[in-house]
């Protein structure tokens, strides 16, 4: 498995394709056609990145596997999934872990359930609500892409993390700084990881 950096929509392929089977490449595939379609009706992906969706979405978001045991069970707890990343994904490429999407806009959730239901993933479930009124559950890994500052993330999820939750968390460039950012009792817990989609960009991780 490949560590260095993707540059291109092909590398970023490639190495998702690594990751699962002939099967979940399919789901994916339809996971970006359904998602090309209706970034015309919401905006769920920024325009100038659907020329670069494996890159910028697909293989950022199936890169946290990087750090989850193949024996790990779930569930997997995804807050704010918006388009479904890294949620749906995750979902395709691990059908046998349970994933819970979290997002509280409603048409994002019509979205997710119609996404969910065209790439058959019966290992996925869709909270349409705000965190703040989801039934707490003891989550394995939860992951969030662009769904809080991390000390509003971190406080929001306490009601579902254990000892043994992982957490994964895409940070972009602001990574290192709000992990320095927060008290050090909190900040030892954590450290950041180099995303393989980005130079700059980090992934926060709990130790």
């Amino acid at each position: 498995m490949t560590t260095q950096l993707l540059e291109t929509e092909s590398h970023a392929r490639e190495y998702v394709a690594e990751l699962g089977d002939a099967q979940a490449m399919e789901r994916l595939d339809k996971l970006i056609e359904l998602l090309l379609v209706e970034n015309r009706e919401q905006n769920l992906i920024s325009k100038p990145s659907e020329e670069q969706i494996w890159l910028r979405h697909v293989a950022d978001s199936a890169q946290l596997l990087r750090f989850v045991p193949r024996e790990t069970s779930g569930p997997w707890l995804d807050l704010g999934t918006g388009a479904g990343f890294p949620g749906l994904v995750v979902a395709a490429l691990r059908p046998e872990l349970p994933m819970v999407l979290v997002e509280s806009r409603a048409r994002r959730v019509e979205w997710l359930q119609r996404a969910i239901e065209a790439m058959d993933l019966k290992n996925c479930q869709v909270e349409g609500k705000r965190l703040e009124q989801v039934s707490p559950f003891e989550a394995r890994i939860i992951s969030a892409r662009a769904f809080a500052p991390l000390p509003k993330l971190l406080r929001l999820s306490a009601p579902f993390s254990t000892s043994s939750t992982t957490y994964l968390l895409p940070k972009g460039r602001s990574a290192a700084q709000e992990l320095a950012e927060l008290p050090a009792r909190q900040r030892k817990m954590f450290h950041v990881e180099q995303s393989l989609t980005g130079s700059d960009a980090g992934i926060i991780v709990s130790r």
